[in-house]
């Protein structure tokens, strides 16, 4: 981790004013002179440098707690065959810091300088923090560490570009020596082994779990008492019960009959597929004791319900997420359609431009902006709904006004916006995908069990598109406006004859629809890939949910949406993708056939 120093601006070094006091006391007799004439202006300006000079100091700050906490993370390493010692006194962390203050990547330096003996000895006692391990742990894996010119690190990425550690900056001065840091079997079961020992002794409990996964993993070469030592110092509920259940397969494995009955009794409450595996494998073995078998019975029937039920918990939580979507993108036709009765086939298109101006966005702050880039997320949002709406405006005064109330006319002219808009955005960022990252804090996942993880991105889908919702339906039951379009969408010739400009509605309301299909691009960016024909794999989908659902009708698209997501994806689970697609269409049709008002009932001019 780099860190920048920031120095707050705080005017004119006494360099600048020669060491003059006299002259320090005649400008500030001036300033306060001329303060009297501008005071607003002035008082302004002093505002903003106490903020400036505030926030910067806090920023430093900030850089420097984390800087330390990185240091004490790696300081609070300590051996796994021991047990963690609580109360350790001040002279301890004082002698412990001198001794291993080292950076992150001065470890890593070390690391590839140092010959075989030095680097097992390096893993199975690292020097450095938890977070250096792991980028040693990824460069190594990803094939991007080597060395050259007599023990210097550099990073060789896939695109053959070369850059210097630790600094990271590009080279075109590749050292005629150049070769790649691989290991050996015995460095890479040291590697294991260390970068477990380093999380053990972490004070997260999160990197703790993860140390439990990688012995888990390695579970025949684990030490027994590396894992009775932690569980006797393990304060955490979670990181216990992982610890357990590894010491109760370890136990199956190489126990005694009451411990291996007793290990498969305890295993019996486990989710963990691998879990599963050990004791159908167990139970295929020949010569096995009457009371072992019977409590891996019953052990294989609990572990299979309990897998079973994290993985359908996966598969609803997976259609919640394409619900989501659906439902984001389904809205803004929802209400264009219900007030319009315009058929626009261009929808997609606009969600595509959201997903664009979030890939804009994301540049702009990796050019101009990169300490924030992890957070252009949140500027894309609005940005995503503002471009969407402004070009959904134009679209509805150019084209679709003077088409109002001629339908085949309609679906004709928007299909061919949508024609104009995808090859615009071909012309402009060209016709292959762009790469939208992730943010930081929505990389990653959820693990609620062995067998369940949920993913951050989509957990964020979730429950932003719950907020877009609840806000819908402020704007649209609680506003002036929302009791306009209301108005509008009821009768119309009413409601211009008690004054409401039903043309600007007309466009507000597009514009409205138009920025939530922007919206549901955006949060597509963080799912999928971006490209042109990005709006036209979900407009067929969003026309459905509207359809289902009830022309207009906000609920109703919910509840179309959730139907759609889930079932969609529990059809893909047992028939596949192509056929789940047919025997929905099928399903839509014939509940169309029954119900063609959709689930909610239609008020408005149209069933006049």
């Amino acid at each position: 981790m780099q860190h920048h120093t920031l120095r707050p601006f705080v005017g004119q070094t006494s360099s600048e004013n020669g060491n003059n006091p006299q002259a320090s006391v005649s400008e500030v007799m001036q300033y306060v002179a001329r303060f009297s004439i501008h005071a607003p202006l002035r008082l302004l300006a002093l505002m903003a440098l106490c903020i400036t000079t505030f926030t910067t100091t806090a920023y430093a700050d900030h850089n420097g707690q984390i800087h330390d906490h990185d240091t004490d993370t790696a300081h609070s390493e300590q051996s796994l065959l021991t047990p963690a010692n609580k109360s350790i006194s001040i002279q301890t962390i004082s002698d412990t810091s001198a001794a291993t203050s080292t950076s992150s990547g001065d470890a890593i330096q070390k690391f590839v300088a140092g010959d075989f003996s030095k680097r097992q000895a390096m893993l199975s006692d690292w020097p450095g923090s938890v977070e250096s391990l792991d980028s040693l742990v990824e460069f190594i894996a990803n094939d991007e560490l080597y060395q050259g010119n007599g023990g210097q690190t550099y990073l060789l990425n896939k695109e053959d570009q070369l850059f210097t550690y630790p600094d990271k900056k590009e080279t075109d001065d590749w050292p005629s020596d150049l070769s790649q840091i691989t290991l050996t079997n015995a460095l890479r079961s040291a590697l294991i082994f260390g970068q477990a020992k380093v999380k053990l002794a972490s004070d997260k409990p999160a990197q703790r779990l993860q140390a439990v996964d990688i012995l888990a993993d390695n579970i025949d070469q684990v030490d027994p008492a590396i894992i009775t030592t932690a569980a006797a110092n393990e304060d955490s509920t979670k990181v216990k019960k992982a610890l357990t259940a590894l010491q109760a397969r370890i136990d199956f494995k190489n126990g005694d009959l009451p411990t291996q009955i007793a290990a498969v009794n305890l295993l019996a409450d486990s989710d963990n597929p691998q879990v599963l595996v050990d004791i159908e494998s167990a139970l295929a073995a020949d010569g096995l004791d009457a009371s072992l078998k019977a409590a891996l019975i019953d052990a294989e029937s609990s572990v299979s319900r309990r897998i079973e039920v994290s993985t359908w918990t996966g598969h609803i939580f997976t259609g919640m997420s394409t619900a989501s979507i659906l439902l984001l993108a389904a809205l803004g036709l929802a209400i264009t359609f219900g007030l319009l009765g315009v058929i626009n086939m261009a929808h997609g298109e606009l969600i595509m431009i959201g997903a664009y101006t979030t890939y804009m966005v994301q540049n702009f702050f990796q050019a101009y902006m990169p300490d924030m880039a992890g957070w252009y997320l949140l500027v894309a949002i609005p940005a995503a709904f503002l471009v969407s709406a402004i070009i959904g405006m134009i679209i509805e005064r150019i084209v679709i006004r003077p088409l109002y109330g001629r339908e085949l006319e309609t679906l004709l002219a928007t299909f061919g916006v949508s024609l104009i808009l995808m090859q615009l955005v071909r012309m402009i960022f060209g016709a292959q995908n762009v790469e939208v990252s992730n943010v930081e804090w929505l990389s990653g996942a959820y693990q609620m069990s062995s067998s369940l993880v949920l993913p951050y991105n989509r957990i964020a889908i979730i429950v932003f598109t719950v907020i877009v919702v609840a806000l819908l339906v402020y704007l649209l039951n609680k506003t002036r406006f929302g009791l306009f379009i209301r108005a509008v969408t009821q009768n119309r010739q009413m409601a211009r004859a008690v004054g409401i400009p039903s043309a600007r509605i007309d466009m507000m309301a597009f514009g409205l629809g138009s920025g939530l299909a922007g919206m549901a691009g955006c949060a597509l960016a963080q799912v999928g890939n971006v490209g042109p024909d990005l709006g036209q794999t979900y407009i067929i989908d969003t026309f459905l949910v509207v359809v289902v659902g009830g022309v207009g009708q906000v609920w109703g698209a919910v509840l179309a949406a959730l139907g759609l997501g889930v079932s969609g994806t529990v059809l893909e689970i047992g028939i596949g993708a192509v056929l789940a697609k047919i025997v929905l269409l099928v399903l839509v049709i014939l509940f169309i056939q029954k119900r063609p008002q959709g689930l909610f009932a239609l008020k408005g001019r149209f069933v006049e």
